[in-house]
């Protein structure tokens, strides 16, 4: 499908304030500010004199073609959707003999209807999962093993040619097999396949009109947080970016900017630091004074310093991460030690504290720490964070076309891990993990089988062909969980079946076959399953 690029305007974000801003007088829709309570002594706020729109995730929608079904599509397509994607195959799929209507009527295809959440406040590159389910009225019977060719994504009820393009995607379809009786074959997903196409602009409406004021919140936003943040765009209305700074603390930047003092006057400083540790201190909710003293910036530092040995875990929680945050590493041991505590419900902040705002080197040495851990929750956390930053202990390899193996081996625990969002791939904690012999699995929908007799020195691993008769293999296997993976996954060669190296099954069945193979102690190692897809309800950051 054709991406209408040049129709987006400079600043999409800001044409998206008209729908994020509704109902932000309210205060449960607006960003956390100062205590009012402290707002007349102190100075006036940003929050204090306007509302800042809550960043929301952006639904969008589309349509699409998923291929390489087994026989288990559909030609069913309504005219206007019919002509839309006759243009999209055209400049989409490969190679200039395809005829459009032959592709849609075809029973490997499907029409399908595409639906996503665009992250808030995102930049342009983020992924993000789709939901992909055939048209109304379609008698498609499975989309599994389906691959969905490029679509584009429009803002929710605004679908048609001439819409702009919020989002596009690309990928093959994963249908989840794990906790559930009986796998839907009709809701599949694309995981990580949609790109956001924008930046987010985030927005400042003024409760009433009056330029001077506009002037004056883009003049400090753009003091404080650097030039070019923000712009008045009309006397109710500025409009800013996230600096790059902030790019791994997007929301709370937008938390930031509602707790930003309007006037930076030396003199009246120490007062106003003083104030907001003490509300940091004693008061119950504590995160609105903890975003006012990191918008202060690093003239608050003395005094949140001398709170990194406050008695209460969450006041030196929250002080170390700001003096952090400011760039002082003085906080990071509190930080370390905080993250390191077994007993500690704090330590999961801590430890996104340091892997986000620590220099590289310590949030490397904490994380891969970290991977060692008792609690898998933390393990991931860290894994997540390693991966991010492309650090040696995370090793990636593609797998076909379809995901990623990576193995982290420097960790006691032994565990295979299975993402259900974002990008898919299978993670090996404790690497080299080694299958045991005498071992049968199959895959759910039997299509594949994993076979090893007692005594046998290798793995026999089949593929049943879904369209035709016959099967795939077997290929010959050591007892390594990786090597058992490459083969599962690799793209089949065109060659003679003895010499296939590679079975080219969908990840959704080598999630099937992993999982049976804990279960059935084929490995000894836990299973563990990311979260699933969470689309069709708002999600907060």
């Amino acid at each position: 499908m054709r991406t209408f690029l040049r129709y987006i305007a400079p600043r999409i974000g800001f044409l998206l304030v008209p729908v994020l801003l509704l109902g932000c007088g309210t205060k449960d829709k607006s960003v956390a500010t100062v205590d009012p309570s402290l707002g007349k002594e102190l100075g006036t706020t940003i929050g204090s004199v306007a509302d800042v729109a809550r960043p929301e995730p952006v639904a969008v929608e589309g349509y699409g073609l998923v291929a390489r079904l087994a026989g288990t599509g559909s030609g069913a397509c309504p005219p206007d959707v019919r002509a839309y994607l006759k243009q999209y195959i055209l400049a989409q799929v490969p190679g200039s003999s395809v005829a459009p209507d032959e592709l849609i009527n075809s029973k490997t295809t499907a029409v399908v209807r595409l639906e996503g959440l665009v992250p808030a406040t995102c930049v342009r590159g983020d992924r993000f999962d789709v939901k992909v389910t055939p048209i109304a009225g379609a008698d498609t019977t499975s989309l599994h093993g389906g691959w969905l060719y490029a679509a584009d994504l429009k803002l929710a009820g605004t679908f048609g040619p001439s819409a702009r393009t919020l989002g596009v995607v690309e990928g093959p379809v994963f249908i989840n097999t794990i906790g559930v009786a009986q796998p839907d074959l009709l809701t599949g997903y694309v995981l990580g396949g949609g790109v956001a196409q924008y930046d987010y602009v985030g927005a400042v409406q003024l409760r009433r009109a009056d330029f001077a004021m506009a002037s004056a919140i883009r003049n400090r936003l753009n003091e404080r947080y650097g030039a070019n943040t923000a712009r008045a765009v009309s006397p109710r209305v500025v409009e800013f970016a996230i600096p790059a700074e902030f790019r791994g603390r997007r929301a709370r930047f937008v938390s930031m900017v509602a707790a930003t003092f309007l006037a930076d006057v030396p003199q009246e400083m120490p007062t106003r630091v003083e104030a907001l540790a003490r509300q940091l201190v004693t008061s119950q909710d504590k995160e609105p004074a903890e975003f006012a003293l990191e918008a202060v910036g690093r003239e608050s530092l003395p005094k949140l310093r001398s709170l990194l040995n406050a008695p209460d875990t969450e006041v030196r929680l929250r002080a170390a991460r700001c003096v952090l945050a400011l760039r002082d590493d003085a906080a990071l041991e509190t930080l370390r030690t905080i993250a390191l505590d077994e007993a500690s419900p704090y330590r999961r902040e801590a430890l996104d504290a340091v892997l986000v705002s620590a220099r590289r080197n310590d949030a490397i040495s904490l994380g891969r720490r970290i991977l060692r851990d008792k609690d898998p929750h933390m393990v991931l956390a860290a894994y997540e964070a390693l991966r991010r930053m492309e650090d040696v202990a995370v090793r990636r390899e593609p797998i076909g076309r379809s995901f990623h193996l990576e193995q982290v081996v420097q960790t006691d625990r032994r565990a295979i891990y299975v993402s259900r969002s974002g990008a898919p791939r299978v993670v090996l904690f404790g690497s080299p993990l080694d299958c045991h012999d005498d071992i049968f699995v199959e895959a759910a929908n039997e299509t594949v089988i994993v076979n090893s007799r007692a005594g046998q020195d290798h793995v026999s691993l089949t593929r049943k062909a879904v369209s035709r008769p016959g099967v795939i293999g077997p290929v010959r296997s050591g007892f390594a969980v990786s090597e058992i993976v490459r083969i599962l996954g690799s793209e089949r060669q065109r060659a003679e079946a003895e010499s296939v190296s590679g079975l080219g099954i969908p990840y959704t069945d080598v999630v099937a076959v992993l999982e049976q193979l804990c279960a059935k102690d084929a490995v000894t190692a836990e299973f563990w399953a990311g979260p699933p897809p969470k689309i069709g309800r708002i999600v907060k950051e």
